[in-house]
Protein backbone atom coordinates (compact mmCIF):
# COMPACT_ATOMS: atom_id res chain seq x y z
CA UNK A 1 0.00 0.00 0.00
CA UNK A 2 0.95 3.32 -0.49
CA UNK A 3 0.60 6.63 1.92
CA UNK A 4 -2.62 8.31 1.93
CA UNK A 5 -2.63 11.01 -0.25
CA UNK A 6 -3.61 13.73 2.45
CA UNK A 7 -0.49 12.67 4.45
CA UNK A 8 1.88 13.42 1.14
CA UNK A 9 -0.13 16.55 0.46
CA UNK A 10 0.42 17.76 4.10
CA UNK A 11 4.37 17.57 4.08
CA UNK A 12 4.41 18.88 0.54
CA UNK A 13 2.29 21.99 1.58
CA UNK A 14 5.01 21.93 4.79
CA UNK A 15 7.39 21.84 2.74
CA UNK A 16 7.09 24.13 0.16
CA UNK A 17 6.39 27.03 3.07
CA UNK A 18 9.47 25.94 5.01
CA UNK A 19 12.44 28.71 5.18
CA UNK A 20 15.74 27.56 3.60
CA UNK A 21 18.22 28.36 6.30
CA UNK A 22 19.55 25.55 9.00
CA UNK A 23 17.46 25.34 12.40
CA UNK A 24 13.89 27.28 11.14
CA UNK A 25 12.66 23.88 11.23
CA UNK A 26 11.19 22.45 15.05
CA UNK A 27 12.95 19.26 14.17
CA UNK A 28 16.21 20.58 12.35
CA UNK A 29 18.75 20.95 14.98
CA UNK A 30 22.38 20.63 14.43
CA UNK A 31 23.59 16.94 13.18
CA UNK A 32 26.13 16.90 16.10
CA UNK A 33 23.31 17.41 18.57
CA UNK A 34 21.44 14.41 16.92
CA UNK A 35 22.59 12.39 14.48
CA UNK A 36 26.11 13.14 15.53
CA UNK A 37 25.06 11.94 18.59
CA UNK A 38 22.30 8.52 17.67
CA UNK A 39 26.28 7.89 15.00
CA UNK A 40 28.37 6.89 18.08
CA UNK A 41 25.80 4.30 19.01
CA UNK A 42 24.92 2.83 15.97
CA UNK A 43 28.18 3.09 13.92
CA UNK A 44 30.29 0.89 16.14
CA UNK A 45 28.10 -2.00 15.92
CA UNK A 46 27.00 -2.40 12.37
CA UNK A 47 28.65 -5.24 10.47
CA UNK A 48 29.01 -3.24 7.40
CA UNK A 49 29.68 0.36 7.07
CA UNK A 50 30.19 0.27 3.48
CA UNK A 51 26.84 -0.50 2.82
CA UNK A 52 24.62 1.82 1.75
CA UNK A 53 23.55 3.88 4.15
CA UNK A 54 19.87 5.75 3.66
CA UNK A 55 18.49 8.40 5.44
CA UNK A 56 14.52 7.76 5.43
CA UNK A 57 12.44 10.73 5.92
CA UNK A 58 15.29 12.96 4.93
CA UNK A 59 13.32 16.21 4.68
CA UNK A 60 15.70 18.89 3.97
CA UNK A 61 18.88 16.85 4.27
CA UNK A 62 20.67 18.36 7.08
CA UNK A 63 21.31 15.05 8.79
CA UNK A 64 22.11 13.52 5.49
CA UNK A 65 24.76 15.38 4.75
CA UNK A 66 26.17 14.86 7.95
CA UNK A 67 26.29 11.40 7.17
CA UNK A 68 27.64 11.78 3.84
CA UNK A 69 31.05 12.77 5.56
CA UNK A 70 31.29 9.51 6.97
CA UNK A 71 29.81 6.94 4.57
CA UNK A 72 30.83 6.02 1.12
CA UNK A 73 27.47 6.02 -0.42
CA UNK A 74 24.19 7.84 0.97
CA UNK A 75 21.32 8.19 -0.29
CA UNK A 76 18.34 10.45 1.17
CA UNK A 77 15.22 9.26 0.63
CA UNK A 78 11.81 10.95 1.41
CA UNK A 79 7.97 11.59 -0.57
CA UNK A 80 7.81 15.16 -0.60
CA UNK A 81 9.12 16.55 -3.51
CA UNK A 82 9.35 19.65 -1.92
CA UNK A 83 12.06 18.48 0.75
CA UNK A 84 14.36 17.03 -1.49
CA UNK A 85 14.67 20.56 -3.14
CA UNK A 86 15.78 22.23 -0.01
CA UNK A 87 18.12 19.12 0.25
CA UNK A 88 19.81 19.20 -3.36
CA UNK A 89 19.75 23.38 -2.88
CA UNK A 90 21.32 22.82 0.71
CA UNK A 91 24.31 20.04 -1.20
CA UNK A 92 25.68 21.54 -4.27
CA UNK A 93 28.51 19.81 -4.15
CA UNK A 94 26.28 16.43 -4.35
CA UNK A 95 27.57 14.70 -1.25
CA UNK A 96 24.49 12.63 -0.92
CA UNK A 97 22.03 11.80 -3.61
CA UNK A 98 18.06 12.33 -3.07
CA UNK A 99 15.13 9.94 -3.80
CA UNK A 100 11.40 10.51 -3.70
CA UNK A 101 10.28 7.17 -2.00
CA UNK A 102 7.15 6.11 -0.77
CA UNK A 103 8.53 3.70 1.66
CA UNK A 104 5.22 2.08 2.66
CA UNK A 105 4.75 1.05 -1.25
CA UNK A 106 6.24 -2.23 -1.38
CA UNK A 107 7.05 -2.33 -5.05
CA UNK A 108 8.78 1.21 -4.37
CA UNK A 109 11.33 -0.07 -1.59
CA UNK A 110 11.88 -3.54 -3.61
CA UNK A 111 13.03 -1.26 -6.60
CA UNK A 112 15.61 1.11 -4.42
CA UNK A 113 16.67 -2.37 -2.73
CA UNK A 114 17.05 -3.87 -6.38
CA UNK A 115 19.60 -1.06 -7.21
CA UNK A 116 21.07 -0.30 -4.00
CA UNK A 117 21.70 -3.96 -2.81
CA UNK A 118 21.24 -4.67 0.92
CA UNK A 119 21.43 -0.96 2.98
CA UNK A 120 21.85 0.24 6.30
CA UNK A 121 18.94 2.57 7.01
CA UNK A 122 18.50 5.76 9.34
CA UNK A 123 14.73 6.92 10.37
CA UNK A 124 14.69 9.74 13.12
CA UNK A 125 11.42 10.51 13.94
CA UNK A 126 9.17 9.75 11.16
CA UNK A 127 7.15 6.75 12.43
CA UNK A 128 4.64 8.87 14.26
CA UNK A 129 3.92 10.83 12.04
CA UNK A 130 3.03 7.89 9.57
CA UNK A 131 -0.94 7.29 9.83
CA UNK A 132 -1.77 4.49 11.54
CA UNK A 133 -2.36 2.56 8.75
CA UNK A 134 0.52 3.27 7.03
CA UNK A 135 3.07 2.37 10.27
CA UNK A 136 3.63 -1.60 9.42
CA UNK A 137 4.02 -0.94 5.83
CA UNK A 138 6.77 1.81 6.68
CA UNK A 139 8.50 -0.81 8.56
CA UNK A 140 8.23 -3.60 6.37
CA UNK A 141 9.62 -1.00 3.48
CA UNK A 142 12.36 -0.49 5.63
CA UNK A 143 13.24 -4.10 6.05
CA UNK A 144 12.88 -4.60 2.33
CA UNK A 145 16.07 -1.88 2.37
CA UNK A 146 17.82 -3.51 5.05
CA UNK A 147 17.99 -6.60 3.23
CA UNK A 148 19.79 -9.69 4.67
CA UNK A 149 22.95 -7.57 6.04
CA UNK A 150 21.67 -4.18 6.61
CA UNK A 151 20.75 -2.68 10.02
CA UNK A 152 18.15 -0.02 10.45
CA UNK A 153 18.86 2.43 13.44
CA UNK A 154 15.09 4.17 14.53
CA UNK A 155 14.78 7.12 16.41
CA UNK A 156 11.05 7.42 17.83
CA UNK A 157 9.39 9.62 20.25
CA UNK A 158 8.47 8.01 23.36
CA UNK A 159 4.67 7.72 24.74
CA UNK A 160 6.56 10.77 27.30
CA UNK A 161 6.85 13.05 23.88
CA UNK A 162 3.15 13.46 23.61
CA UNK A 163 2.17 15.50 26.54
CA UNK A 164 5.46 17.81 26.29
CA UNK A 165 3.90 18.78 22.83
CA UNK A 166 0.30 18.98 23.54
CA UNK A 167 1.48 21.27 26.30
CA UNK A 168 3.27 23.53 23.77
CA UNK A 169 0.50 23.43 21.29
CA UNK A 170 -1.98 24.21 24.01
CA UNK A 171 -0.05 27.11 25.76
CA UNK A 172 -1.61 30.44 25.95
CA UNK A 173 0.16 32.06 23.53
CA UNK A 174 -0.01 29.32 21.15
CA UNK A 175 2.05 26.80 20.18
CA UNK A 176 5.80 28.32 19.29
CA UNK A 177 7.27 29.44 16.36
CA UNK A 178 8.53 26.68 14.62
CA UNK A 179 6.03 24.14 16.44
CA UNK A 180 3.31 26.09 15.23
CA UNK A 181 3.46 25.18 11.16
CA UNK A 182 3.69 21.30 11.91
CA UNK A 183 0.13 21.98 12.99
CA UNK A 184 -1.14 23.86 10.49
CA UNK A 185 -0.76 21.46 7.56
CA UNK A 186 -2.56 18.77 9.68
CA UNK A 187 0.91 16.82 10.82
CA UNK A 188 0.43 17.01 14.52
CA UNK A 189 2.62 13.90 15.69
CA UNK A 190 0.35 11.02 16.38
CA UNK A 191 1.42 8.33 19.45
CA UNK A 192 2.99 5.25 19.14
CA UNK A 193 3.02 3.43 22.02
CA UNK A 194 6.61 2.41 23.27
CA UNK A 195 5.65 -1.23 23.23
CA UNK A 196 4.37 -0.97 19.25
CA UNK A 197 7.58 -0.45 17.17
CA UNK A 198 9.38 -3.79 18.63
CA UNK A 199 6.15 -5.35 17.04
CA UNK A 200 6.38 -3.56 13.82
CA UNK A 201 9.70 -4.85 13.53
CA UNK A 202 9.15 -8.10 14.34
CA UNK A 203 6.57 -8.59 11.62
CA UNK A 204 8.72 -7.29 9.20
CA UNK A 205 11.06 -10.51 10.19
CA UNK A 206 13.37 -7.78 11.94
CA UNK A 207 15.33 -8.47 15.61
CA UNK A 208 15.53 -5.44 17.73
CA UNK A 209 19.71 -6.15 18.63
CA UNK A 210 20.02 -2.84 21.20
CA UNK A 211 17.64 -0.08 22.29
CA UNK A 212 17.94 2.61 24.86
CA UNK A 213 16.48 6.24 25.65
CA UNK A 214 18.28 9.68 24.46
CA UNK A 215 15.72 13.01 24.00
CA UNK A 216 15.04 14.35 20.98
CA UNK A 217 16.55 17.60 20.25
CA UNK A 218 14.70 20.59 18.87
CA UNK A 219 15.72 23.78 17.79
CA UNK A 220 12.88 25.63 19.72
CA UNK A 221 13.04 27.37 23.36
CA UNK A 222 10.95 26.93 26.40
CA UNK A 223 9.78 30.01 27.86
CA UNK A 224 12.76 29.78 30.27
CA UNK A 225 14.53 29.65 27.24
CA UNK A 226 16.13 26.53 27.65
CA UNK A 227 16.33 24.17 24.70
CA UNK A 228 12.85 22.15 24.11
CA UNK A 229 13.90 18.30 24.28
CA UNK A 230 11.67 15.23 23.52
CA UNK A 231 12.10 11.79 25.07
CA UNK A 232 12.49 9.31 22.44
CA UNK A 233 13.46 5.91 22.15
CA UNK A 234 16.43 4.69 19.91
CA UNK A 235 16.25 1.10 18.44
CA UNK A 236 18.94 -1.36 16.69
CA UNK A 237 17.53 -3.50 14.22
CA UNK A 238 18.69 -6.43 11.70
CA UNK A 239 17.98 -9.98 10.51
CA UNK A 240 19.40 -12.64 12.58
CA UNK A 241 20.97 -15.93 11.04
Amino acid sequence: MSVTSRYREAWEGFWQEAPEEQGAVFWDAEPTLTVGVHLAIFEPQLPDPNLPMVDLGCGNGSQTRFLADRFPHVIGADLSEAALDHARRADPAGQATYRLLDACEKTEAGALHAELGDANVYLRGVLHQAEPDDRQSLVDGLATLVGERGRAFLVELSEAARPVLMGLAQSPAGPPPKLAPVFRHGIAPGEVADDAVPVYLHAAGLTVLASGDLPLITTELAPDGTRIELPSKWLLAGRTA
